[in-house]
């Protein structure tokens, strides 16, 4: 049976497991769900309870929660092996998956509006935004250490959770110029053909952006 993942193409959370499969050159559909409410369709909602995207259906088995995903092709399709074995780097591999989704990505989605050019957020939330992300920042720059990957000589789970948010940080004005590691790190994703095979298109990006102007404008009517 064929993996079959459910994805918009704007998410970063759709775009870490997508991105896992071409790495581990896994056979897959990839099907978009478009948040205009296809999320809410009875046919989606069996495979995901929570409308969320990502979700995954390997031979009829549902995973939803990226993270967990992860994890399900780390177990099941070990190679590439994207987990580190040694405790302190596996330990290392788990804090940026988990520092990323619990205080990197958050704290990123408030410059959200300034991308797509709607009113920005109130200058204390954007001011505690930056600090937050430079803290996390600072981090990543340490645990990189003298190595290419978190906790590894190769690519892990923890630089595709991370990378796919840490992409974004120049387009909302925050510069990595003062970590060089986490600069090098950045381009040297970049640089790989699954990150730009995964890449948003630009008809994505203002299908979102449309999506998203039309929501706004329906709750300042309503």
């Amino acid at each position: 049976m064929v993996l079959t993942l459910y994805h918009s193409p704007i998410s970063p959370n759709s775009r870490r497991v997508w991105i896992t499969l071409l790495e581990k050159e896994l056979e897959f559909e990839l099907v978009e769900i478009k948040l205009d409410g296809e999320q809410f369709k009875p046919e989606f909602l069996t495979i995901s309870p929570f409308h969320h995207i990502p979700a995954l259906v390997d031979d009829g088995f549902s995973v939803v929660e990226s993270l967990a995903i992860l994890d399900y092709l780390e177990a099941k399709y070990p190679t590439p092996a994207m987990l580190p074995k040694d405790a302190k780097d596996l330990a290392i591999a788990r804090m940026v998956q988990l520092v990323t989704v619990n205080e990197l990505l958050p704290a990123t989605t408030t410059f959200l509006p300034q991308i797509l050019g709607l009113p920005e957020e109130e200058p204390k939330k954007i001011e505690q935004a930056k600090q937050k992300i430079s803290i996390v920042l600072k981090l990543f720059e340490n645990l990189l250490n003298a190595r290419p990957y978190f906790g590894s000589q190769n690519l892990t789970l923890a630089d595709v959770v991370a990378g796919t948010v840490v992409i974004w940080l120049p387009e909302v004005g925050i510069s990595l110029s003062d970590y060089p590691k986490v600069n090098a790190w950045n381009e040297r994703l970049a640089a790989r053909a699954t990150w730009q095979a995964t890449e948003a298109t630009p008809e994505a990006m203002e299908a979102f952006k449309s999506m998203i102007v039309a929501r706004n404008t329906q709750q300042i009517h309503t």
